[in-house]
């Protein structure tokens, strides 16, 4: 309704103005382009009123010049006006047909994501059951040999269905992050948070597990995910190294972040496997032979991200692999 005021009122000028009408036509053709910057109306009624502005503000000109008698140069814009708009309009068209593909393909991704969070719930939750009731009957049969090379193929079994667990449990964890908000940040000192990590490892792994002394570090995490996620990176270590060997656990600010430092004595990454360390699914066989899930290190780099932070990897100062996991410090939680 504006804009048709304002379209009358632009003809009735340019009636008016005689000798000067080419200033409202002007403008009511800026009017329109900018109109229709906004809001792209459909093709028909777009020239059908392009079509209709143009007979009417030629009539005027047309019919002025030939009364006063002056030069018909002007004539020109007659065709000119409208075809610079009909270009603005070819343009604005083009550019709604490309967002509007965007917008499909981006509502597709999202779909496909859903799919693939969906999956990775649904199948960790149907591996769960059959790993239990496997477990539960090799280790009935484990109880009752005596045979070595019996007893040996059940561990082999039973260290499988422990890597269909974990990777039931990383599926699980990586469908949460994957879908937001699964992490939930709190203030909590840091040394202290690692210090309880490095005791429980070392009551269960056969590896020289240091931790540098730490000040008290206000952090803003998770603790059950960053644990998951400093859990993964420290068992990737262990599959990398020895009996023996060492696996280093640091921590320092940087800017408003902490870096967590885990680092190993063992043969570290190759260049060439750099760029797929955080990959799902893909893994490089460690020495000892022991497979792992091929998700630990996706699912803390997953967990650092959740955070607003990232996992990199690098070489140690003791000679292997470095894995450094960014965290935010205390000041950065905002409390509602």
């Amino acid at each position: 309704m504006a804009l048709a005021i304002f379209a009358v009122a632009m003809l009735l000028a340019m009636n008016a103005m005689v000798e000067r009408e080419v200033v409202p036509y002007h403008l009511l053709f800026l009017g329109l382009t900018l109109v229709y910057g906004f809001r792209v109306w459909p093709l028909g009624q777009t020239l059908v009123v392009t079509l209709l502005i143009t007979a009417l503000t030629g009539w005027i000109l047309v019919a002025h010049q030939l009364a006063d008698g002056s030069n018909r140069a002007e004539w020109a814009e007659i065709p000119l006006m409208p075809l610079l708009f009909l270009a603005m309009v070819w343009h604005a068209r083009r550019r709604v047909a490309a967002q509007r593909e965007v917008e499909v393909m981006a509502e597709q991704r999202r779909a496909a994501l859903i799919r693939e969070r969906e999956f990775f719930r649904d199948a960790s939750h149907a591996i769960r059951t059959p790993v239990t009731i496997a477990r539960g009957h090799l280790e009935l049969l484990d109880a009752g040999r005596t045979d070595p090379i019996a007893r040996e193929d059940l561990a082999i079994a039973l260290r499988q269905l422990d890597r269909m667990t974990a990777l039931s449990n990383r599926l699980l964890a990586l469908a949460r992050l994957d879908s937001g908000n699964a992490v939930r940040p709190q203030r909590l000192d840091l040394a202290h948070f690692l210090e309880e990590i490095v005791r429980n490892w070392r009551s269960s792994a056969d590896r020289v597990l240091q931790l540098d002394p730490l000040p008290v570090m206000p952090a803003a995490i998770d603790p059950e995910w960053l644990e998951l996620a400093i859990d993964a990176v420290i068992e990737n270590a262990a599959h990398f190294t020895g009996p023996g060997d060492r696996i280093q656990l640091s921590c320092r600010a940087e800017a408003g972040w902490f870096v967590i430092g885990i680092g190993d004595s063992g043969p570290g990454i190759a260049a060439d496997d750099v760029p797929h360390v955080f990959e799902r699914f893909w893994h490089r066989r460690p020495p000892s032979g022991s497979m792992g899930s091929g998700l630990g290190l996706p699912m803390a780099q997953a967990v650092a991200q959740a955070h607003g932070g990232q996992v990199t990897a690098g070489v140690s100062p003791l000679g292997g692999a470095l894995f450094e996991i960014t965290v935010p410090a205390g000041d950065q939680l905002v409390i509602d």
